[in-house]
C-alpha cells in the first residue's frame, strides 16, 4: 500500500486521477481512429467542440459531459453503468448485515 498525505487513508497504487485521464483518452482515440473517424467527424457526431477533444486527446482533461457524450457516439456508454457500484459481498453474513442496516444519506466523517 502506498499513503498518500494528500487523503487520510492507505490507497492501493493505482494511476493517478491524471494518468486515467490520458489513458482513457488514448483509447477514445483508438476507438475513433478504429472508425475511420476525424476529429472533427467525432465531434460533430458527438456535439462537443473539436478544440474540446483536441485537449481531451493530448492531455487527458475533460469535463464528464464530454467523456459520455463522446463514449454515447461510439456506442460505449454501457461501460460506465456499473462505475460506482458498491463492491459484492464477501459472504452471506456481510450481505445480511448490508440488508439489514438502513440506507445512509449521508456521511460520517
Amino acid at each position: 500500500m502506498m499513503y498518500n498525505e494528500n487523503m487520510s487513508t492507505a490507497v492501493l497504487a493505482s494511476p493517478s486521477p491524471a494518468e486515467a485521464g490520458k489513458s482513457l483518452a488514448e483509447r477514445l482515440r483508438a476507438l475513433r481512429l478504429l472508425k475511420r473517424w476525424t476529429r472533427e467527424t467525432l465531434a460533430k457526431r458527438s456535439g462537443i467542440s473539436t478544440g474540446s477533444l483536441k485537449r481531451f486527446e493530448n492531455a487527458g482533461k475533460a469535463s464528464l459531459e464530454l467523456v459520455l457524450k463522446a463514449a454515447h457516439c461510439l456506442g460505449r456508454l454501457e461501460e460506465f453503468n456499473k462505475l460506482f457500484e458498491p463492491p459484492a459481498a464477501r459472504s452471506l453474513t456481510e450481505l445480511e448485515q448490508r440488508a439489514a442496516a438502513p440506507a445512509r444519506k449521508r456521511g460520517r466523517v
